[in-house]
């Protein structure tokens, strides 16, 4: 029995974890402020990375409909504000 328990522990401890990192490079994926307003007209995705380890920042992340691009969209403006608060209600 003891052995089957340290057979299970060693498995456990040896257990590569995927999906822990959300960003590989280890910092922010926004250089700067971000825009402040984007059309949404030309939003095609959102995608909302709250402050984490590699990055204390909350980032909100726009991609564009017509060109696939992205852009960074400030967090303390009143549109992302606006945006994230609809999304909840969705």
């Amino acid at each position: 029995m003891q052995s089957a328990t340290l057979i299970l522990l060693i498995a456990l401890l040896s257990v590569d974890v995927k999906g822990m990192v959300v960003n590989p490079k280890g910092r922010c994926q926004c250089k700067d402020d971000g825009v402040k307003f984007i059309p949404p007209k030309r939003i095609e995705k959102i995608e909302v990375y709250p402050p984490s380890s590699s990055c204390q920042h909350m980032e909100i992340i726009v991609i564009l409909k017509e060109s696939g691009g992205q852009k960074c969209l400030n967090p303390e403006s009143r549109f992302a504000k606006n945006l994230i608060k609809n999304a909840q209600k969705e």
